[in-house]
């Protein structure tokens, strides 16, 4: 599949970029998409959530009143879960929820996200670009040129651009990743995908090799 190539200002460059059959023509494997976005979803959970029980509650170190004689049901102490204060039952408690997935699995999941957005030609390539310093509105105006400022973008760039992945702090429907590391998640979050020239040939080595 054969991709016209713009410049920052939204025109033809008038060269073309190959997309690998490998990659974004293959058959799409929906269980392995959900198989991969159910683990990066599950793996960007922290777990910290903490409840405390009855034996960690501050107090309730003696009996509240005697066992017998006063007519009340008898009691042990006055953090069990039961009292105002008392400890929680079966409450929250620190744990990982990490999901593992297969190499394979993970890397057929995002040539199947790829398909399908090239299927829907929801890709635009654009010539390799940097910034000296975070600069928002620079961004906003190649979005405008591209014809792409409504809609939610993913950027795919060469290396890690740290100037560019800054001026997208204040837009809030584009996201900006490394050829290398974008996930499954990444490229079903977009709505479309803004992949300079350099990153095709770092996606051809990751999702190739």
């Amino acid at each position: 599949m054969k991709l016209n190539v713009f410049d920052v200002k939204g025109k033809q460059t008038g060269r073309t970029a190959d997309l690998s059959d490998k990659i974004f023509k293959v058959e799409p494997h929906d269980h392995s998409i959900w198989l991969d976005v159910r683990s990066i979803r599950a793996n960007n959970r922290q777990g910290t959530h903490k409840a405390k029980t009855r034996s960690e509650t501050r107090g309730g170190g003696r009996k509240p009143f005697r066992q017998k004689g006063t007519g009340r049901a008898r009691q042990g102490t006055i953090r069990a879960p039961h009292h105002v204060g008392g400890g929680r039952v079966f409450g929250p408690s620190p744990r990982t929820y990490t999901v593992g997935i297969n190499k394979k699995v993970k890397k057929l999941a995002r040539k199947s996200a790829l398909t399908y957005k090239a299927k829907d030609e929801n890709i635009v390539v654009v010539e390799n670009f940097s910034f000296d310093e975070p600069k928002t509105k620079k961004l906003k105006e190649i979005l405008q040129a591209l014809n792409l400022d409504e809609n939610s973008v993913l950027f795919l760039t060469a290396a890690h651009e740290a100037n560019i992945s800054a001026s997208t702090k204040n837009l809030h429907m584009v996201s900006v990743k490394d050829s290398a590391t974008f996930s499954t998640y990444d490229v079903l979050r977009a709505q479309k995908l803004i992949v300079q020239e350099g990153a095709l040939t770092k996606i051809n080595e990751v999702l190739e090799g």
